[in-house]
């Protein structure tokens, strides 16, 4: 399948997301906010599954 410059941003920025940032995660725990930081991850990757899919399907119907 074809790609975007844009669909692949939001494929980089997924695989970031989804990625255990040891350092990150670490500071949220001292901070004592690790499940509002989970909870916002979440929230961002579904946000980004949802781009994804709109400019995948976008992409599919310029193409046919």
């Amino acid at each position: 399948m074809k790609t975007t410059p844009k669909i692949d941003a939001l494929k980089l920025m997924l695989t970031d997301l989804r990625t255990r940032n040891e350092p990150i995660r670490h500071k949220a725990a001292f901070k004592e906010c690790q499940p509002e930081f989970q909870s916002l991850v979440t929230k961002l990757i579904e946000q980004l599954e949802g781009e994804l899919s709109q400019e995948k399907r976008k992409l599919w119907e310029s193409e046919h």
